[in-house]
């Protein structure tokens, strides 16, 4: 934890002669002892991919919209309206800005701008298992499973945090919006620092427990102290100078430096602290993007502005298998809001193009309504959709049978997923990391960027 003593007060019987209760608590970031300096230290230190620095490498962040459990394509990018009626499912298709390319009746926000976006149809895997298909997307590689589910590789999301941290000095590298992705949204053996800060407290199942990092309640000054009376009651450079002399030999407070200014800065006036506060977003805007999750994909622009590299956010529990028309009636028109107001906002700031958003889950959908009125778990086709990034868009990559059960065009698997992500950030499969056991892997085992959008 950051804390800063108050000389004010006698001291205590703290082993150093610092009562731990005389100090003031900012930004803690609660299980584990990580820190908001923690957080930042790799910041300062210059990632380097490939002995390129990584400011110079992209200027770009990512949006990563999550849907958890996975979505039907049969009822969003891949209609099928002269298929069977147990196979198009309850919904009618509705013309898109995009000719050619109709979407599901309750996407009217995506509709407007499928110019400005990419969909990948063809998309498959052959994963049925959850646990094992949310690893294998958002990490890259294989390893968990339903019946052993602790993450065994860092999610693309904790490498950026790695290899390149945030686009600016003084923010975050990555955020994660609600609970979602099975507990694979975080950094495993690469440390709870890489993990990402956390906001929000929609929950889809929590399957694997909260990851170990800081939330949104980190930026708050306690025991009443406002920011005007801490900054008149505290010396800060001294206190931080007295504290490292009488704390030099208490591991807890080792390398103690810069840091721990920086710390202070987002929580008392800092860019990111400032991202949080919604109530200061013009009201039409926030009118615009709606409550829920339409709020917090608000929150996931501002805080790209901010230079926040990565954001992810979990919409929804997708995993349909009865009545799924009463289910996408209700959950469908609100992510629908979120994503399509997000890419039409960003584009309109100028900010799309250096701002990758992505929407998938872990695989799609049966093609047949089953005997529950829903669909089961399908990995043999989904639909993916991509939007800025310095990609190309304005397209559909690939195809699927008349039912929408397999590719028959341009298959596209978890490596290129992943590739398509990474290479917005600048970073490439064959680019490496140190495992635990001191061996440099590359990011990916294979993978390439579909030519179209390029």
């Amino acid at each position: 934890m950051f804390r800063i003593a108050d000389t004010s007060r006698p001291a205590g019987q703290f082993c150093d002669g610092i009562h731990r209760r005389r100090f003031l608590e900012i930004g803690s970031l609660g299980l584990l002892g990580l820190s908001l300096p923690n957080l930042l230290r790799r910041t300062a230190s210059g990632a380097n991919v490939g002995g390129a620095a990584a400011s110079a490498i992209s200027p770009r962040s990512v949006i990563l919209i999550w849907q958890h459990g996975g979505p039907s394509q049969l009822d969003t990018f891949d209609m099928k309206p002269d298929a069977p009626a147990e196979v198009r499912g309850p919904y009618s298709s509705i013309q898109s800005n995009l000719p050619g390319l109709d979407v599901g009746e309750l996407l009217p926000y995506h509709a407007k701008v499928m110019d400005k976006c990419t969909v990948i149809r063809s998309f498959s895997h052959g994963n049925g298992d959850h646990w094992a298909a949310a690893h294998w997307m958002l990490t890259g590689r294989l390893g968990a499973t339903g019946s052993d589910r602790p993450a065994r590789q860092p999610s693309m999301g904790a490498v950026a945090s790695h290899l390149l941290g945030p686009r600016k000095k003084d923010t975050l590298a990555t955020v994660n919006m609600n609970d979602g992705g099975f507990g694979y949204h975080g950094a495993a053996w690469m440390g709870v620092a890489h993990n990402p800060f956390r906001y929000g407290e929609y929950s889809y199942g929590n399957e694997a427990g909260r990851l170990p990092t800081g939330d949104h309640k980190s930026f708050q000054l306690v025991d009443g102290l406002s920011r005007d009376r801490l900054m008149n009651r505290v010396a800060l450079q001294e206190q931080f100078d007295g504290l490292r002399r009488r704390v030099d030999s208490n591991s807890d407070f080792q390398n103690l430096d810069q840091i721990d200014q920086k710390a202070l800065d987002i929580v008392l006036s800092g860019r990111t602290r400032q991202a949080f506060e919604l109530d200061q977003e013009d009201p039409r805007t926030r009118e615009r993007y709606g409550p829920g999750w339409g709020e917090q994909a608000l929150l996931a622009r501002r805080l790209i502005e901010t230079g926040v590299r990565f954001v992810s956010l979990n919409t929804g529990y997708w995993d349909d298998h009865s009545n799924i028309n009463n289910a996408l009636n209700s959950k469908m028109p609100r992510h629908d809001r979120a994503v399509g107001v997000l890419i039409e906002d960003l584009a309109q700031r100028g900010m799309l193009d250096d701002t990758l958003v992505v929407t998938a889950g872990e695989f799609g959908r049966t093609p047949k309504i089953n005997a529950n009125a829903g669909r089961d778990h399908w990995p043999q086709a989904q639909s993916i959709l991509f939007a800025g990034g310095g990609y190309r868009h304005g397209q559909v990559i690939g195809s699927t049978n008349a039912n929408a059960e397999h590719p028959t065009s341009r298959k596209i698997g978890v490596n290129d997923f992943c590739a398509i992500i990474y290479h917005a950030l600048g970073l490439q499969p064959d680019n490496t990391i140190t495992d635990p056991t001191g061996r440099p892997v590359h990011l990916l085992e294979g993978g390439n960027v579909p030519r179209e959008m390029l």
